[in-house]
């Protein structure tokens, strides 16, 4: 299933797995979680600011496409929505939870080592082992109709090729050369990233907090 999403739609898609893993009390999205998710000025790359009149047309163009829902909130009238990109009725256009988590991290941080998606979808999905999400990137690599990531040519003093997603088409290896040396992931790199998820979950809780409370005033208009 090729999709060739548009930027916009791939922020849209990749936030609202994004929050079925980190925040499912809160999911599925109203307009305006959605719109904050897609707009976070953290673990987002790049940073977008985005319309909910923007956001809502990537949400129908999805829709037609059978990538998004709506559903009914539950004791709201706000329609929410949720993506469809799992239980689908042909199996070979589900995801796994495995994939689906490192997918969500390449398409709302852009190309990524195997060592930074494995500690950024800590809080998604925990993989056992290396081998686990090797395994993993090369079903998603190799193992469908078509490919939905691809491993970027090791640039010169680099020491881990990084992963880009497909969800938009191809793509030419050559825009993400980059020109500083990349390293492994160490021990204090692996703490800053650990204290970035934190952060995010904090952000995350607080924006499911007060969309609740939103949720709660409106009950009253």
């Amino acid at each position: 299933m090729e999709l060739n999403l548009s930027p916009v739609e791939v922020r849209v898609l990749g936030a609202l797995i994004e929050k079925e893993f980190t925040t499912p009390d809160s999911y599925p999205l109203s307009l305006n979680a959605l719109t904050n998710a897609c707009n976070q000025k953290t673990s987002r790359e790049p940073v977008m600011n985005l319309s909910e009149n923007l956001v809502l047309e990537a949400v129908e163009t999805l829709a037609r496409r059978g990538l998004v829902a709506q559903r009914a909130g539950s004791g709201s009238r706000v329609p929410k929505y949720a993506h469809r990109l799992d239980h689908r009725l042909r199996e070979e256009e589900n995801f796994s939870r495995a994939e689906l988590a490192v997918l969500s991290i390449l398409m709302l941080r852009g190309p990524q080592t195997a060592g930074e998606l494995r500690i950024r979808t800590n809080r998604m999905h925990e993989f056992g082992s290396g081998h686990e999400l090797e395994r993993t990137l090369k079903a998603l690599a190799e193992e469908r109709d078509v490919p939905y990531l691809l491993q970027l040519p090791r640039q010169p003093g680099q020491k881990e090729a990084r992963y880009v997603h497909l969800l938009g088409g191809e793509v030419d290896p050559a825009q993400f050369a980059v020109a500083q040396t990349s390293e492994p992931v160490s021990d204090d790199a692996a703490r800053i990233l650990e204290l970035e998820n934190r952060v995010h979950s904090l952000e995350q809780e607080l924006a499911a907090l007060n969309e609740q409370l939103q949720s709660f005033v409106r009950q009253f208009d």
